[in-house]
C-alpha cells in the first residue's frame, strides 16, 4: 500500500521540522525538487536565501557511505572547484530527525548546458578533470564500486525474479541481457589493467548546472569507484562521428588536469549497458514508491520490456565495434 512506504511519513511539516532541528528557521515555503531516489525541497528561511534540503532513502546508503559524499564534496569545495558541498548544522553534515536522515545544502541556480555550444564540452572536461585529480588522491572506503557485478549480473538476476517481465518477453529478454554480459566482459578483457578512482558516478547534463561563470555540479549521491570514462561517456550522443567529435573536445578540456589512459575506451559501449541493465532493475526496486508508478507509467508494460529487448541488441552490436576514436 503506498502509505506503508517510509516516504508517506515525510510530510511537509516533518521537512519544516527538520529544518527547525538544526537551527534553521523556516518561512513556512516549500518546493519539491526534481528527485526521485531521495526527496529534495526547497525551504524558505526568514530573513536569508531558501536551502536545499536532502532527505535520504532509507536504507539505500550506510552513514559512513554517505560521510564520505559529504567528504568527496569538501575535499573539492576547498580545491576551488564549483560543487556545492552540505552546510555543517549542529557540527554535523548528515542530521537525523524523526528517523529521517538528512542533510542541508546552499541554494545554486544554474540552466541546462548547451553541449552543442562552441567550448562548452571542453569546458565540462576541464571540470571533471579537476574532480578526478582529487578523486586520485585517496580511495573511497565504504562506497562501492561501478562493476559487472554489481551493475550487470546482480540486477538480471533480480529481474528475473521480480514478476514484472512479461511471461513471453522472458526468454527474450533473458537471451539477449545474457549476450550483453558476455560482449561486457571481453570488452573488460579487451581493456586489460585500468586504475580506478572517486567518481560523480552519474555524470550527465542533467547533473550540471549552467552559470555565467560555468559549470557545477550539484549532485554527489551516485558517487562510486569505478573508471574514469564512466564520468564522460554519458555527455555524448548521436552517431560514431558526432559522439568521436565530442568525446575529443571533452578529452581536450580533460587531459589539462588529469591524464587519460585511452584503453578505457574499450569501455564506453560497455558503461552503458550495464547502466541500461541497473536502471531497469532500479525502477524495478523501487516499484513500491508511489513516485513511481506516477513518474514511470511506461515500466511494466509489454512496451517497455520490448524495447529493452531491442535496445539490448542495439548494445551488443555496439560493443562488437572496435572503440571510439576521439576527434
Amino acid at each position: 500500500m503506498a502509505d506503508s512506504h517510509p516516504y508517506s511519513r515525510l510530510t511537509p511539516d516533518v521537512v519544516l521540522n527538520a529544518l527547525e532541528s538544526v537551527g534553521l528557521k523556516t518561512d513556512g515555503r516549500q518546493l519539491a525538487l526534481n528527485s526521485y531516489e531521495n526527496r529534495v525541497y526547497q525551504v524558505g528561511i526568514e530573513d536569508s536565501t531558501p536551502v536545499v534540503a536532502k532527505f535520504y532513502r532509507p536504507e539505500r546508503w550506510s552513514d559512513a557511505q554517505i560521510h564520505e559524499e559529504h567528504t568527496f564534496a569538501n575535499e573539492l569545495a576547498e580545491a576551488e572547484v564549483p560543487l556545492v558541498p552540505p552546510l555543517v548544522l549542529e557540527g554535523r553534515t548528515l542530521n537525523t530527525f524523526e528517523q529521517f536522515r538528512f542533510a542541508v545544502f546552499p541554494r545554486r541556480g544554474g540552466r541546462a548546458p548547451e553541449l552543442d555550444r562552441q567550448g562548452v564540452l571542453e569546458w565540462i572536461g576541464r571540470f571533471i578533470g579537476r574532480i578526478h585529480a582529487i578523486g586520485r588522491v585517496r580511495p573511497f572506503e565504504h562506497r562501492p564500486a561501478i562493476d559487472i557485478e554489481s551493475f550487470g549480473r546482480e540486477p538480471r538476476a533480480f529481474l528475473l525474479g521480480s514478476g514484472l517481465i512479461p511471461p513471453d518477453l522472458i526468454a527474450p529478454w533473458t537471451s539477449v541481457a545474457d549476450l550483453a554480459l558476455e560482449n561486457i566482459e571481453r570488452c573488460f578483457e579487451r581493456a586489460g589493467s585500468f586504475g580506478t578512482l572517486r567518481l560523480h558516478g552519474d555524470c550527465h547534463a542533467g547533473n550540471v548546472l549552467w552559470t555565467d561563470q560555468g559549470p557545477h555540479f550539484v549532485d554527489l549521491d551516485d558517487a562510486r569507484t569505478g573508471p574514469a570514462v564512466q564520468d564522460l561517456w554519458m555527455l555524448v550522443s548521436g552517431d560514431r562521428d558526432a559522439m568521436s567529435e565530442q568525446l575529443g573536445h571533452i578529452l581536450r578540456g580533460y587531459e589539462d588536469f588529469s591524464e587519460f589512459d585511452d584503453r578505457e575506451l574499450h569501455l564506453f559501449e560497455a558503461l552503458r549497458t550495464l547502466r541500461l541493465l541497473h536502471y531497469s532493475a532500479w525502477l524495478a526496486r523501487r516499484w513500491d514508491d508511489p513516485a513511481f508508478p506516477m513518474n514511470f507509467p511506461f515500466f511494466n508494460t509489454p512496451r517497455y520490456w520490448q524495447d529493452r529487448v531491442l535496445e539490448l541488441r542495439e548494445q551488443v552490436a555496439a560493443m562488437q565495434e572496435r572503440p571510439l576514436v576521439p576527434q
